[in-house]
């Protein structure tokens, strides 16, 4: 690889990086706000809500990565003309390859993280974070324990805590046990905790007292440091998360068990899902080569270069969305399938078409006189204020 095209490499390679970061920031955040409302409703900790939205990551990762790619390859092209390198390159008679080999070789790295991402990393992030909250819904302890209310877990049996605090320790305990006619117990603690180890589930007190109370009116106090509370035979048996499309393993999608219902069900979801997987790798390479056929020779001029640039990503993002729609009405439709693979491709292959014959995708005049009527119309209005001024 020559000088330049390390040169090319390099600078898309960081751009790429710089983008996908910041979009993958943007989109978490959104998720994240979306689970928040799930971890604090059942006082889990910091840590739980970071643990569940950070296995979202993958998943979102194969969505923007594409995206972000198109971004990088139009900010560096856009640099380059800018910088008047793109005049040298056509000045000295480069052949296209110059730039389509760099670009290229990111396009395929990020195609290869893509295919693992969608095949493995992704699905696997994605179940685990669908036990993660199935578990948290269907945990007792978290659903009754709410500061400073009295709660009957179980006839005769009443919790109350003060406070829990941002670790899942819990300040201020109550518990009232009247189950037994024959005796009751009562007790109090400064503080606790829920502790899960070999199926079993404990609320661990320390630093308080057992009150017990017989029939008679007889009562006797014990202090302790350290006492654990059983609460096993009150936990519901573990339920399965029933997993989505996105949520299964390859072999699970192309091999459905005969005896899972929602797989049943939706064997239209599940081959649509595959597809989609299939073309997932497919994405990065066509979105650089859309740049390239906007962007990849030297424009004079700045209209010329916003009309490349916006035509650039309209095409990409026209191209990703027509995917979408046809892995979703390929749910129903299993003949639109074909459409998953037919757009991607046909237009990677008219741009290689393009790039390869040195044509160039001129835009519309339609296009054209209506940016520069806009063009006009934002000069004469904010153009004479800012002179005047």
């Amino acid at each position: 690889m020559r000088l330049i095209e390390r040169y090319i490499l390099a600078r898309v390679g960081v751009s790429f990086v710089v983008v996908l970061v910041t979009l993958i920031g943007v989109v978490y955040m959104t998720q994240a706000l979306r689970r928040l409302d799930l971890v604090t409703a059942k006082g889990q900790t910091v840590f739980l809500f970071l643990k569940i939205t950070f296995l979202a990551i993958p998943s979102l990762a194969l969505i923007v990565a594409p995206f972000a790619l198109a971004i990088a390859v139009v900010t560096v092209l856009n640099q380059l003309n800018s910088e008047s390198e793109l005049v040298v390159i056509n000045a000295a008679g480069a052949s296209p390859s110059i730039l389509l080999r760099p670009l290229m070789a990111v396009g395929v790295a990020v195609g290869i993280v893509a295919f693992l991402l969608a095949h493995w990393i992704g699905p696997a992030g994605l179940r685990a974070l669908r036990a993660e909250t199935t578990q948290i819904r269907a945990d007792l302890v978290a659903n009754i324990i709410k500061p400073g209310r009295f709660i009957e877990i179980d006839d005769n049996l009443t919790f109350h805590i003060r406070d829990r605090l941002g670790d899942g320790s819990l300040a201020g305990l109550l518990l009232d046990d009247r189950r037994n006619p024959e005796e009751s117990f009562a007790y109090l603690a400064e503080r606790g905790e829920v502790l899960r180890a070999l199926d079993r589930t404990l609320i661990l007190m320390h630093e308080g007292t057992i009150q017990r109370r017989t029939p008679s009116g007889e009562i006797s106090i014990v202090e302790f440091q350290s006492y654990g509370f059983d609460l096993t035979s009150l936990m519901p048996a573990a339920s399965n998360p029933v997993y989505k499309s996105t949520e299964r393993s390859f072999s699970e999608l192309i091999n459905p068990d005969p005896d899972d219902g929602y797989a049943q069900a939706n064997l239209g979801r599940l081959r649509s899902e595959l597809h989609d997987r299939f073309m997932q790798p497919f994405y990065p390479i066509v979105f650089v080569l859309v740049v390239l056929v906007f962007l990849g020779e030297a424009r004079t001029t700045r209209q010329s270069r916003g009309l490349g640039v916006l035509a650039a990503l309209i095409g990409c993002f026209g191209i990703r969305f027509i995917g979408f729609a046809a892995v979703n009405i390929s749910i129903t439709k299993p003949l639109v399938t074909p459409l998953i693979y037919l757009v991607p491709l046909s237009a990677g292959a008219f741009a290689t078409w393009l790039i390869v014959t040195d044509r160039r995708l001129e835009t519309p005049r339609v296009i054209s006189i209506g940016v520069e009527k806009i063009s006009s119309w934002i000069a004469s209005r904010f153009g004479g204020n800012g002179a005047a001024a």
